[in-house]
């Protein structure tokens, strides 16, 4: 079945066609568009909701409509239109979600919503075969960083989250402090490169507690009082402060996910997010799980990110499993993803 998938929770507007036979589970990615927002918002320091939601209707349109040429496809051919329904920026949701129904109305093909974070979740599986359940996913992307055990696609239990700033919204506000550009987490990975990791003493916050919880707001602290106390903050400072950053809040993700494998007796861990491109991360995860046994899937750099990909791959699986349905739905801008087990 041929499935168009619509992403516009945040500041990228995405379109992708997935084909997929649900009853071997194999599929492919036919074709798919991002227009990014990051030049647009980077002015601000930050996402504006009004503006980013005027760019997804301007864009959107015109995103399909190269979707389905560069797939050599029409609306007839789709089977059915996935369309992230939340969380997210409640305006921004609203474009994606109008404009895949009244797609769906004047097409005649159903339309099902998508929780964000689960198409995240999933995203490894567009180029690898997803981990046997079940197993342990650091899912880091956003405003979000939790740690959740996967038995099922569609049965998810939240272990571990953060209680304040997540770790993307610390490298953001960071990466203010050190004068780097928005989106922060990028721009602090590339200014680490070279860096002196063990110039500053920076906090591992929570990681001597035994639970899975995150907080990143007395890091994102640290380094404030850091840069106060050095005075001028020049090229090598912020090189070696975003090198002992990133390695601050990669042996917290990189622990908490290890000893959440090792609490629940499951030795295969999944990382999805925008943090899942950090190559820091990445390397440290792979490292230090090898050496406990533990098993690690990671997502191609391109489906770390928001993306539409990921979106229609997640309701192949959900097709795969039997579990879309036709009830009512509206977008969610809080969408928690233990409630998909009801769904």
């Amino acid at each position: 079945m041929r499935i168009l998938g619509i992403e516009s929770s945040c500041d990228e507007t995405a379109v992708a066609l997935y084909d997929g036979d649900v009853d071997s589970g194999h599929g492919k990615l036919l074709a798919e568009r991002i227009a990014s927002q990051i030049a647009i918002h980077a002015r601000f320091g930050g996402v504006v909701p009004e503006v980013a939601s005027r760019e997804h209707l301007k864009v959107l349109p015109m995103l399909v409509k190269e979707v389905l040429q560069d797939a050599q496809s029409a609306w007839q051919d789709v089977d059915a239109i996935a369309v992230t329904a939340g969380p997210g920026l409640m305006g921004a949701l609203l474009v994606g979600t109008s404009y895949a129904r009244a797609a769906g109305l004047v097409n005649k093909i159903p339309v099902f919503p998508i929780h964000h974070m689960e198409g995240h979740l999933l995203a490894a599986g567009l180029s690898h075969e997803l981990p046997e359940f079940p197993f342990i996913t650091l899912l880091v992307s956003g405003g979000h960083t939790m740690l959740v055990r996967v038995d099922a696609v569609g049965d998810y239990s939240i272990i571990g989250q953060t209680l304040d700033d997540a770790a993307g919204e610390c490298f953001d506000k960071s990466a203010r402090v050190l004068d780097l550009p928005y989106p922060g987490g990028p721009e602090i990975s590339r200014c680490a490169v070279g860096g002196n990791a063990k110039r500053f003493k920076l906090p591992r916050p929570m990681l001597q507690h035994d639970h899975l919880h995150f907080s990143f707001s007395g890091l994102k602290t640290a380094v404030m009082y850091a840069i106060r106390d050095v005075g001028e903050v020049t090229p090598k400072i912020r090189q070696d402060m975003a090198a002992c950053m990133e390695a601050a809040v990669g042996d917290v993700l990189v622990k908490k996910s290890l000893r959440a494998c090792q609490q629940q007796g499951v030795p295969r861990l999944l990382m999805a997010g925008g943090v899942a491109a950090n190559r820091y991360v990445r390397d440290l995860l792979e490292k230090e799980a090898h050496q406990q046994g533990v098993s690690v899937t990671l997502p191609n750099h391109d489906y770390c990110t928001d993306n539409a990909a990921m979106i229609a791959f997640a309701a192949f699986k959900r097709f795969q499993y039997d579990l879309m349905t036709d009830q009512a739905w509206d977008a969610q801008p809080r969408w928690s993803l233990t409630d998909l087990k009801s769904d």
